[in-house]
């Protein structure tokens, strides 16, 4: 799917900028064309400036959604989930970060919960980036304890694993 949006301004690469900074954020659009969170407008000029391009590419971008059913579909039915990635350092969370060879594989979040699950290991939010969304999609697990080292090995382990990083 992510790359079928993209393929829709394949002749515009400030325009899939643009793109993909309204997926990775959450980010709407509304009726009027207008870039929202939730009810909240945010100026194109933010836009512009976060995407690296110019205020116009994000109204010419906007007026494509809306002109094209899917699109319209898509951006206004998108929405932010809060993270506590962020927040972990704060809070004393620890943030893991899988990567996995191919993340279309059924049962990925499944396998690496239960196995936290299995060391008694609380999960406080887990966050799976939809493959056909993003190029190169990550599992985020935010704990409420530092994965012992042995944890890690297992995790590694698991064939669908290509890294694991802790923060």
């Amino acid at each position: 799917m992510f790359e079928d949006i993209m393929q829709k301004f394949e002749g515009s690469p400030g325009q899939q900028a643009v793109i993909r900074l309204l997926l990775e954020r959450g980010f709407s659009v509304n009726d009027d064309g207008r870039v929202v969170s939730g009810d909240i407008e945010i100026p194109y000029t933010q836009i512009a400036e976060e995407a690296g391009v110019d205020r116009r590419v994000v109204d010419s971008t906007t007026e494509a959604i809306l002109a094209d059913d899917e699109l319209t579909r898509i951006f206004q039915n998108i929405s932010q989930i809060p993270s506590l990635m962020d927040l972990a350092p704060v809070l004393d969370l620890t943030v893991v970060t899988v990567e996995v060879q191919d993340a279309d594989e059924p049962g990925i979040v499944a396998e690496v919960t239960g196995l936290l699950a299995e060391r008694d290991i609380s999960i406080r939010q887990t966050i799976s980036e939809d493959p056909e969304f993003t190029d190169e999609p990550r599992l985020y697990l935010v704990t409420d304890e530092s994965l012992p080292g042995d944890v890690v090995t297992e995790l590694m382990a698991l064939p669908f694993v290509r890294s694991v990083e802790l923060s």
